[in-house]
């Protein structure tokens, strides 16, 4: 039998668990295969909307990204468009390490962003300043992206600060030129 005081060290460790990341190894073989350096050369279109942990939609946006691969470095121009009417813009350099292992670095991401993709699937991780209510956060965010077929891209992002799980971002990019998927 639990004491009351074990309640909370065991609902934390639930937590804790809750927000690990995705094995992306598990996609291995799987199609489309999604390689960033390819899908984001040249423009790219975005919609996304953050969810806090009980689920409420607080924040939907638009990102146009400008993407250039020179075969060592893939630079992403994102400009966001809050629903709002905020502007925000985020320029990633990311290095592609070997088959599987990307790197990245953007003016509001503390230290390395790291990434690993096999078959379908990215997982992307990293920490991003932001400013909340006039202060600083630095927020820890969990990605995995999937290549659909027609070239749409979904991308779920488990936030977290200490750990603990502050909300979730989704997000859903397109190729401007791609064909519908086939229904």
């Amino acid at each position: 039998m639990f004491r009351a005081a074990g309640l909370p060290l065991l609902f934390l460790s639930i937590l804790l668990v809750g927000c690990s990341s995705m094995d992306v190894t598990k996609f291995a073989g799987t199609t489309p295969e999604f390689k960033p350096e390819r899908y984001f050369a040249g423009r790219t279109e975005a919609w996304g909307m953050f969810q806090d942990r009980f689920g409420t939609v607080r924040r939907t946006f638009h990102v146009t990204i400008d993407g250039q691969w020179d075969d060592e470095l893939l630079t992403l121009d994102e400009r966001f468009v809050y629903d709002d009417g905020t502007l925000d813009r985020r320029i990633w350099r990311i290095r592609k390490l070997d088959d599987h292992s990307y790197e990245g670095e953007a003016d509001d991401v503390v230290g390395k962003a790291t990434g690993r993709a096999y078959g379908r699937a990215l997982g992307w991780e990293y920490d991003l300043r932001m400013s909340i209510g006039g202060s600083e956060w630095t927020m820890r965010f969990e990605d995995l992206m999937v290549l659909q077929d027609g070239d749409v891209l979904i991308n779920v992002a488990e936030v977290s600060k200490f750990g603990l799980n502050v909300g979730r971002v989704t997000l859903f990019f397109r190729k401007p030129d791609a064909e519908a998927p086939p229904t």
